[in-house]
């Protein structure tokens, strides 16, 4: 299908981009790699009367660390984190998940900012984006706020970003010593989507008890999610087989699952504890060197 008539802005810089979504935030939708938007309007699922392309705005790319936060701007492509030297050292979960994204067009053109703000409740990088304790960097005409990952996904293709905001930075704690992490997915064979995707970062004491221990799932419910029993399960106890698997059989504790055609909500369930437990006993792994 063709999308319905709208007007194109290519701002050049961050506060021309800021400026138009005031002046039009009601009809107006930014454009980054255009993946998750331009199907939308092909389907008329989305008729924005403005696009604003933001995807050009160097000031929105690349990948740095600030005082032990690396900081990924919104407009940095899949590919880019997924070779990131600086990721692979520093923050190796995010470089892993960009890799699992799609196939290389996707990785080519779409943007790590597009997709945590489209929040399909089966992309790859919310669980990531969960598990790492991440903080979203919003810009709007009077300032900016940081919002916790934690907090920033609300329900299916809903954020807490306002119509006058645009998502700018993603933060993230670089790892501590003795962390390992992990990102195993079940995908869907046509889309690349996530039928069940599970991101786990663990923190290991030197007389290995889990000091840190996160799990952010996707693909599973309407949003993606943290699996909190099975944190607190493990918080402070010895990394052992027994102790993950009794912790991830706790994962989707008071969880809603989707139902479609390609996975029932059952299925998805236990995908997840089993993609769990999984992702722990990997990132344990890693953890311990």
């Amino acid at each position: 299908m063709i999308p319905a008539a709208f007007d194109y802005m290519r701002p050049t810089s961050l506060a021309e981009a800021t400026r138009l979504l005031a002046s039009h935030a009601d009809d107006a939708k930014i454009l980054a790699g255009g993946h998750s938007l331009v199907p939308m309007m092909k389907l008329r699922l989305a008729n924005p009367k403005m696009l604003i392309d933001i995807g050009r705005l160097a000031e929105l790319s690349g990948i740095h660390e600030e005082n032990g936060t690396i900081v990924v701007g919104a407009c940095t492509t899949h590919y880019a984190a997924e070779t990131s030297a600086l990721l692979q050292q520093r923050c190796p979960l995010l470089a892993e998940t960009a890799a699992a994204i799609g196939d290389v067009q996707v990785r080519n053109r779409g943007t790590i900012g597009g997709s945590v703000a489209h929040a399909d409740p089966a992309a790859d990088w919310p669980a990531a984006i969960l598990a790492l304790d991440a903080q979203i960097k919003l810009v709007h005409r009077s300032g900016t706020r940081l919002v916790k990952a934690t907090d920033f996904f609300v329900e299916m293709l809903t954020t807490a970003m306002e119509s006058h905001e645009t998502l700018t930075e993603i933060h993230i704690p670089a790892n501590a010593a003795r962390t390992g992490g992990a990102y195993l997915k079940v995908p869907q064979p046509a889309s690349g989507f996530a039928l069940t995707g599970v991101a786990a970062q663990v923190t290991l004491g030197t007389d290995n008890t889990i000091q840190r221990v996160a799990v952010g799932i996707t693909g599973v419910s309407s949003k993606p999610f943290r699996a909190s029993a099975t944190e607190r399960a493990l918080q402070g106890q010895r990394a052992t087989a027994e102790a993950v698997a009794q912790a991830a059989a706790r994962a989707t504790d008071g969880v809603e699952a989707l139902g479609d055609l390609h996975a029932s909500a059952e299925y998805r369930l236990h995908l997840a504890r089993t993609y769990t437990k999984r992702a722990l006993q990997q990132a344990i792994e890693r953890a311990q060197g």
